[in-house]
């Protein structure tokens, strides 16, 4: 028996259309950060972007649960001396809040350059409006 290995140019690609509003931002960010790898696929190989393209609509109604709003916080490193700055989760969502599903999408991903060409097929958007029809994407009802 034999293993199979996926080849990159033999890879279909579908786009799939995720409605992230009202739904907890890790959950859903755990299951596009799955598509975006093919973890999806029978034909799924480690070492190479097997995933599909993936739009997520109504990225500023997504939910965190608990107190996690106030006390969660986005930090980031300067790279010098006391150059540490934190945002509030609650601030994130109000101004950039397809900045935010990206991180944390990003961070579910591989590092290195396979995991950057991963994060290229994700779409993120504010609203319902998307300029991706001509792919034909399909709902994806994600299980949460």
């Amino acid at each position: 028996m034999k293993s199979y290995l996926a080849k990159t140019q033999e890879v279909e690609r579908k786009w799939y259309i995720v409605d992230a509003a009202g739904k907890p931002l890790g959950r859903v960010a755990s299951q596009v950060a799955s598509i975006l790898r093919g973890k999806h696929k029978p034909i799924y190989t480690p070492n190479v972007d097997t995933g599909d393209f993936v739009i997520v609509i109504n990225a500023e109604k997504v939910v965190l649960t608990g107190k996690k709003l106030d006390q969660k916080m986005m930090r980031h490193h300067s790279l010098y001396p006391g150059g540490l700055k934190e945002t509030p989760y609650r601030v994130v969502l109000d101004k950039k809040p397809e900045f935010a599903f990206e991180e944390a999408v990003r961070r579910m991903l591989p590092g290195g350059p396979l995991g950057r060409k991963m994060l290229k097929k994700l779409k993120v958007y504010r609203g319902t409006e998307h300029n991706h029809e001509a792919q034909k994407p399909e709902v994806l009802e994600l299980k949460y």
